[in-house]
C-alpha cells in the first residue's frame, strides 16, 4: 500500500483545450463589427491555439531558450541560432495565419483587424514568436516601395515558414529583423556610430562597420539596419547571405540573457564591412523607421492586451474553483471588486487595440491617420504599463501557485515589461504623443474634435476632455513634464468612448466610474455593479 499523508483537494483543475476565440466576447464582437468575413478562420485558429499541447509547448520554448553556435565542427564561422522545436511550431502557425504579411499580400476590408485578432490569440499562448512576425510585417510596406521589391515579394508573402539557414534563392519564405540600437545610444538613435560607406562599383551598395547592442531575431534572412552615411542616418537592407552564397560579414558576439521573451533570440553583433543595400533616400533612415514603428508599436499594444487577457482568464478560472474561508473566491466581495476591475482593464485594452487595427484598414482617411498617429504611442505607453500591474494582480489571485514557474502566470509576468521597453520606452512614447500634437496640429484637431462630439453628452467625460485641452495649451516646459498625464488622459477618454459604444452599458458605466470618479492605480477600489455575474460570464464563460 502506498504511503500517503494527505489527499489532494481544493486545487484548481488544469485549464486547456478551450477556444480562445469563442470564449472572448469582446474579440468576437470586434471581428463581427470590422472583419466579419474572417470569423470562421479566426474561430478555427482560436481552437488550435487553445489545445493542451500548445500551452505545454509554449512552456518548453520558454524553458529551452535559443542557443548560439558560433563555429561548425570544421572551425568555420557560422553564427547559427538553434531554437527549440516548439518555437518553430509557433512560427509555422503564425505564418499559416498570415500574421507576418496578410494585410499586405491580401489587402481588403478588415484585413488588419483580422490579423490583430489572430495576434491577440497567439500572444496569449506564446509571445516570443511574435517578435520576428512583427518586424517582418512592419518592414513590408517600406520594402514594397523599393525598385527591387519584386525579387523578394513572393518570399515575404509566402505562408510556408522556412527555418533553414540558407541563401534566399534556396528558400520558400523569409523573415526580416531589425538592427537599430547601439551601446552608447539606446533609444537616442541619433547617437548611432555604425558607419556606412558606398561601394563605388555598385550603385546603392554600402559597406557597414560598427555594432548593434540589440539585433532582433538574428536568424532572420535580412535585417533593416540604421547606419550613418555621408548624408546622415540611413536605412540599409542587410542580408544574412549574399547572392554568391557567402555569408555576410555579420558576427554574432552573444545572445542576450533576458528576463522574459526567452524563446526569442536577441543578439549583439558586429558588422565587419558587411554588405548593405540602401533603402529609400540616403539620410532619411529615421523617417523610414518611424513609419515602421507605427506598426511595431501597435503590435506592442496587441501583445500586452494578449498577455493581460490570458492572465485574466487564468485568474478567473482559479477564482471559480478555489475555495477559501468556506466559499469560492469568485463569491467573495473584495475579490469580486478586484476581478471586475481586471475585466474592465482587459476589455478596454482589447477594444482599443482592435480600434487601432481598424484605423490601419482605413489608412487613406485623414481622421483615421490622425487617430493612428496620436493614439498608437499613447496606447503603447498606457496599455503596456497597465498590463504589468494587472498581470501581477492576477498572479496574486493564484497566490503561491501563481508565482511558481510550473504554471503560466510567472512566464506571462516576465514577458509583460518587454512591450513597454522595446520600440520606445514609456517616456519616449509620451513625448512622441506631444510631438505629434505640435507638429501635426490639423491631425490633433481632427482627433480632439471627434472626441468632443463623442463626449458632448457625458457629464463625466466632457469636463476631463476640456481640462486636457486647457493643459495642451500651456507652456512647452510644463507640457513636457506632464506628458505622461496627457497620454493617460487621451487613452482613457478613447477607451471610455469605445466602451460606451461597443460594450454593455453596465461595463461602460463601471469603466467610467472606476477610471474617472475615484478609482486608482490599484485594482479593486470601486464598488461592484449589480450585474456582476453577467460581467464575469462575458469576460470568461464558465467552462463546463
Amino acid at each position: 500500500m502506498a504511503w500517503t499523508t494527505h489527499e489532494v483537494v481544493n486545487q484548481t483543475p488544469e485549464l486547456s483545450d478551450y477556444n480562445l476565440y469563442s470564449t472572448d466576447a469582446a474579440l468576437q464582437e470586434g471581428v463581427a463589427r470590422w472583419a466579419g468575413q474572417h470569423e470562421a478562420v479566426l474561430r478555427h485558429h482560436g481552437e488550435r491555439l487553445g489545445m493542451r499541447a500548445g500551452f505545454s509547448l509554449a512552456g518548453d520554448a520558454d524553458r529551452c531558450p535559443p542557443r548560439l553556435e558560433t563555429h561548425d565542427p570544421q572551425g568555420n564561422r557560422v553564427d547559427r541560432v538553434h531554437f527549440h522545436p516548439a518555437w518553430h511550431r509557433f512560427m509555422r502557425m503564425a505564418f499559416l495565419q498570415g500574421m507576418h504579411s496578410g494585410p499586405w499580400s491580401t489587402p481588403g476590408n478588415g484585413a488588419h483587424v483580422a490579423r490583430a485578432a489572430a495576434y491577440l490569440m497567439h500572444g496569449q499562448v506564446e509571445a516570443g514568436s511574435l517578435c520576428p512576425t512583427t518586424m517582418t510585417f512592419a518592414a513590408i510596406p517600406v520594402l514594397a516601395r523599393q525598385p527591387w521589391f519584386d525579387s523578394i515579394a513572393s518570399l515575404l508573402y509566402s505562408t510556408q515558414y522556412d527555418e533553414r539557414d540558407l541563401p534566399l534563392a534556396e528558400k520558400t519564405s523569409m523573415m526580416v529583423g531589425m538592427g537599430l540600437t547601439e551601446k552608447q545610444g539606446g533609444s537616442d538613435l541619433r547617437g548611432n556610430l555604425t558607419l556606412a560607406e558606398p561601394v563605388a562599383a555598385h550603385d546603392g551598395v554600402y559597406r557597414l562597420r560598427g555594432h548593434k547592442w540589440f539585433f532582433s531575431s538574428p536568424s532572420s534572412d535580412v535585417h533593416l539596419v540604421l547606419a550613418r552615411s555621408a548624408a546622415g542616418l540611413s536605412c540599409f537592407y542587410v542580408p544574412r547571405w549574399l547572392e554568391d552564397g557567402v555569408r555576410n560579414a555579420i558576427v554574432v558576439m552573444r545572445l542576450k540573457d533576458k528576463l522574459g521573451n526567452r524563446s526569442n533570440a536577441s543578439a549583439e553583433v558586429e558588422f565587419q564591412d558587411a554588405s548593405g543595400l540602401l533603402v529609400g533616400e540616403e539620410g532619411r533612415g529615421l523617417p523610414i523607421l518611424l513609419e515602421m514603428a507605427s506598426y511595431t508599436r501597435l503590435d506592442c499594444v496587441l501583445g500586452s492586451a494578449a498577455l493581460l487577457r490570458q492572465a485574466l482568464v487564468r485568474a478567473m478560472h482559479h477564482a471559480r474553483h478555489r475555495i477559501a474561508f468556506g466559499q469560492t473566491l469568485i463569491r467573495q466581495p473584495l475579490m469580486q471588486s478586484v476581478l471586475m476591475d481586471l475585466c474592465l482593464e482587459s476589455e478596454a485594452a482589447t477594444q482599443l487595440a482592435l480600434r487601432l487595427a481598424q484605423a490601419c484598414d482605413g489608412a487613406d482617411d485623414a481622421t483615421e491617420q490622425a487617430f493612428r498617429r496620436i493614439l498608437t504611442p499613447a496606447a503603447k505607453f498606457w496599455v503596456c504599463k497597465r498590463s504589468v500591474e494587472a498581470i501581477a494582480e492576477c498572479m496574486e489571485i493564484l497566490g503561491g501557485n501563481g508565482y511558481i514557474e510550473e504554471g503560466p502566470l510567472a512566464r506571462l509576468y516576465r514577458e509583460a515589461p518587454v512591450n513597454s521597453i522595446w520600440e520606445g520606452s514609456g517616456n519616449v512614447m509620451c513625448l512622441d504623443v506631444l510631438r505629434a500634437i505640435r507638429r501635426e496640429p490639423e491631425s490633433a484637431a481632427m482627433l480632439f474634435d471627434k472626441l468632443e462630439a463623442d463626449c458632448a453628452q457625458d457629464g463625466v467625460l466632457q469636463p476631463r476632455l476640456q481640462a486636457l485641452r486647457v493643459l495642451l495649451g500651456g507652456t512647452s516646459v510644463d507640457l513636457e513634464a506632464a506628458a505622461r498625464h496627457v497620454a493617460q488622459e487621451i487613452v482613457l477618454l478613447v477607451q471610455a468612448v469605445l466602451m460606451r459604444r461597443h460594450a454593455p452599458a453596465t461595463l461602460a458605466d463601471a469603466f467610467v466610474q472606476s477610471r474617472f470618479n475615484g478609482g486608482g492605480r490599484v485594482y479593486g477600489l470601486v464598488a461592484t455593479p449589480n450585474a456582476l455575474d453577467s460581467m464575469f460570464e462575458r469576460a470568461w464563460p464558465e467552462q463546463k
